[in-house]
């Protein structure tokens, strides 16, 4: 499986959705610094809010082969700059999260068009509470790592 990054801001659900991957039940618990579970890398939510903090990102990113870009539907303003995703040498995704909080589909397409507009090369709409669209995102990181084989016996 790939490693991922999950970069987002503070409440946004990157440690949910890392205990919901990982089928453990969902306990709030406020990420104060990088956390690395198995394949993927948990990031405080103030790394991307205060902008001084870009660096330790870019670097921990190093680690990674999946940069997860991770947005809630129920924010509704800019998290991420127009392009932010540039800066990383990677496969950029989007990673939707709490959809069950979702009121209606211009919710989610402004969230999309964001995390687009950051570089997301694709994404994906995921809830942690009701375990939904975590099979497709798992089955991406995993397939990710058959083509990197087959790029690599070639």
């Amino acid at each position: 499986m790939q490693k991922i990054i999950l970069m987002g801001a503070v409440g946004c659900g990157k440690t949910s959705l890392i205990q919901a991957m990982r089928g453990e039940d969902l306990n709030y618990n406020k990420t104060q610094t990088l956390e690395f579970i198995d394949e993927m890398i948990d990031t405080p939510g103030e790394y991307i809010l205060h902008r001084k903090f870009i660096q330790s990102l870019t670097v921990t990113a190093a680690e990674a082969d999946v940069v997860g870009l991770v947005q809630s539907v129920s924010e509704h303003e800019q998290i991420f700059s127009q392009g932010f995703g540039a800066m990383y040498p990677k496969t950029v995704i989007g990673i939707v999260t709490k959809m069950d909080l979702a009121t209606d589909d211009a919710e989610i397409r402004f969230v999309e068009t964001q995390l687009k507009e950051a570089g997301a090369e694709r994404i994906f709409y995921v809830s942690s509470k009701e375990k939904v669209g975590l099979e497709k995102l798992h089955d991406f990181l995993s397939e990710g790592e058959t083509i990197k084989k087959q790029e690599i016996t070639k």
